[in-house]
């Protein structure tokens, strides 16, 4: 074989490597990760609302960012206010009906590239058995191999809004506003195999 030919050989294996390459799977890490909704209340303070325990997975490809997908399941016994009786009160038919709808879940439809660390992210917020289309403004902190664990980890922080009275949870609107505020932020890694 002469050099040209064996040169192209390698370019087709090398094209045909990408070309069969598959977003990579990031599981969320729920101990660095925080899902904040904050409100207004009666405009004089803006409380806020900070879920835990969340789980799911980033599938990211890097060659072609919008095969790249995020499934998250937030539990709603996980929310603390810092003021029990309202975490409570949050668990109740009126306002989560945490017992028929244990999570909330959001789930990407689509991916796409502001810039390099920038992204817009669709997807489909499912609150109470009702879902709701929302975007979030994502920003890529860091992707590098973890220096405590030494896997493959990924970092993002997020924002949205949304009005709370699309899902079923309007109570007191508008004294207590409508609109949520939501800031994520999260880290992800591979699994060890």
């Amino acid at each position: 074989m002469n050099f040209k030919a064996l040169t192209l050989g390698l370019a087709v294996a090398t094209a045909a490597t990408f070309s069969l390459a598959k977003p990579v799977a990031y599981q969320i890490d729920p101990t660095h990760t925080a899902t904040v909704f904050s409100w207004s209340h009666f405009g004089f303070s803006t409380p806020s609302a900070n879920f835990t325990d969340i789980q799911g997975t980033i599938n990211v490809d890097n060659e072609k960012p919008a095969n790249s997908s995020v499934n998250v399941i937030i539990p709603i016994s996980s929310v603390n206010t810092n003021v029990p009786a309202l975490d409570k009160e949050f668990q109740k038919e009126a306002w989560f009906d945490a017992e028929k709808y244990p999570n909330i879940t959001f789930n990407s439809t689509k991916v796409e590239t502001k810039d390099k660390k920038h992204f817009k992210i669709t997807g489909n917020l499912t609150v109470k058995g009702v879902s709701q289309p929302v975007v979030l403004d994502a920003v890529l902190n860091q992707q590098a191999v973890h220096p405590m664990t030494s896997l493959p980890t990924v970092g993002f922080n997020a924002t949205t809004s949304f009005n709370r009275s699309a899902f079923g949870l309007g109570s007191y609107v508008p004294n207590v506003s409508d609109k949520i505020t939501v800031n994520i932020t999260t880290e992800a890694s591979v699994p060890k195999k």
